[in-house]
């Protein structure tokens, strides 16, 4: 383990699905992952880390506005200065989640971040009011699939692999 940890796994949730994802991503990565609140992320705490994971939910097809935030305080300071850093997706989604997943991928694409894996998309299937803005409780089966995820970010980043 280093002093820092090498893995920010930063994390926005409003029913409780992304924050559960992000949870597991974290058991999975270990000691070797800083799991961070996107209203508490830093451009230092950017800095700081080797590999990013960006966890949230697709609200209206895009990502949280909390999320939507964090990229916007954080963009500028560190633009330039992360180029080349390894990054994944987690979405807690509705229906397919691919617009927050674009959405993410472009900002990536913009600080010159390297995707290193497919997103991870959990689909809640919640259509209707009701089920939108009801807790969600992860599946096992994905439970496990966001600590595998962690633990594949955190020892890739470890092994200088990314």
């Amino acid at each position: 383990m280093t002093d820092t940890p090498s893995l920010l796994i930063v994390w926005h949730s409003r029913t409780g699905g992304a924050r559960q994802m992000a949870a597991a991503a974290s058991a999975g990565a270990g000691d070797e992952a800083r799991l961070l609140y996107c209203d508490e992320v830093t451009p230092e705490d950017m800095l700081s880390a080797r590999g990013y994971l960006f966890v949230c939910p697709e609200n209206l097809a895009s990502m949280s506005g909390a999320m939507k935030e964090f990229f916007d305080r954080c963009y500028y300071p560190v633009l330039g200065r992360i180029e080349g850093r390894a990054y994944a997706t987690a979405i807690a989604a509705g229906s397919d989640g691919e617009g927050a997943t674009r959405q993410i991928d472009r900002i990536a694409t913009g600080w010159r971040l390297k995707r290193v894996t497919d997103a991870v998309i959990v689909n809640f299937g919640a259509q209707t009011p009701a089920e939108i803005l009801k807790e969600k409780t992860l599946p096992e089966d994905q439970c496990e699939l966001c600590a595998a995820l962690g633990q594949v970010l955190a020892e890739g980043l470890a092994m200088g692999i990314f």
